[in-house]
């Protein structure tokens, strides 16, 4: 794509081409070389577009007591693996303590010593909000149908990587005092409880001022009139560079959020296969028929 105008892909290998030359292997391994874990550090580290921002935004509010002053959440709260991309110093002083990262790391893959904050969420809505990330930033609106997307997602079985290795990783991990397991649905559920609890796992003190602002300024209403905060501002400009992508791509992260909108849009023999593959990689491990199962049980437990 580089010879060829300022474009976005038009096809899915396209697109995996695109991904190829934006997120460079050996880069990321040096950028989370370079993180230093504090045992007090705060590592937010869910799989993709299963509440990250989300949670970066109620992590920051809290521990400074309302802080909007950025351009990029993730220039505050920074994303470990592409912080070295990004020009940015994993070590330099943070704006209140504990100091905050994002990671989309497995519990294996984690650099060791800090605390993690991990928020599950419904494969299929998640792989349904990745689709819609990706589509107007790396690939052109309707270039893609969404059911060739997710059967390709299905067929990634590369071991380590994926949702499903993710997913057993941390959930082995939840009893771990170092570890908060949350869900996405819980967290749209029960607002209130969710920031009390991550408060608490991160040690600041939570008084009803603070608990009144940090709802308000973590509600979908606030983080959409602030979006421009929450689109991946400094991944969208590498992208433009590394790919050639037109400037101003849609690369918003805060859109409806809604827990079970895949329900309308995923074609029905890509929801049997996601099924299956829950069967097949989960079932037998965790002993849960389905994703709403072990995220009640995440409910009693929490």
């Amino acid at each position: 794509m580089n010879d060829a105008a300022p474009h976005r892909a038009r096809s899915l290998d396209e697109f995996r081409q695109l991904q190829g030359q934006f997120f460079r292997g050996d880069e990321i391994a040096a950028s989370i070389a370079s993180y230093r874990p504090r045992p007090t550090d705060v590592v937010i580290s869910p799989f993709g577009k299963c509440g990250t921002t989300w949670l970066q935004q109620t992590f920051h509010t809290l521990r400074t007591r309302g802080d909007m002053d950025f351009d990029d959440i993730s220039r505050v709260v920074p994303w470990i693996e592409t912080a070295g991309a990004c020009g940015l110093d994993l070590e330099a002083p943070q704006r209140a303590e504990p100091r905050g990262f994002k990671s989309h790391l497995t519990w294996d893959r984690a650099p060791e010593g800090a605390r993690y904050v991990v928020s599950l969420r419904d494969p299929k809505d998640a792989m349904v909000s990745h689709f819609r990330f990706m589509e107007g930033w790396f690939f052109e609106p309707g270039a893609i149908a969404l059911g060739e997307y997710l059967a390709a997602t299905l067929a990634d079985r590369r071991p380590g990587h994926g949702y499903w290795s993710h997913l057993l990783g941390w959930w082995a991990q939840r009893r771990n005092p170092d570890v908060l397991l949350v869900s996405y649905e819980h967290m749209s559920a029960d607002p209130e409880a969710n920031v009390r609890r991550l408060a608490g796992f991160c040690g600041i003190a939570l008084d009803e001022a603070l608990l009144a602002l940090t709802l308000q300024r973590t509600s979908l209403a606030f983080m959409l009139a602030h979006k421009d905060r929450f689109d991946d501002a400094m991944m969208r400009r590498l992208s433009e560079e590394r790919c050639g992508l037109p400037p101003g791509g849609d690369s918003a992260k805060v859109r409806e959020g809604k827990v079970g909108a895949n329900r309308k849009q995923m074609p029905a023999e890509i929801a049997a296969a996601f099924d299956a593959r829950w069967a097949e990689e989960v079932t037998p491990e965790l002993g849960f028929s389905d994703y709403a199962a072990l995220e009640a049980a995440l409910r009693r437990d929490g």
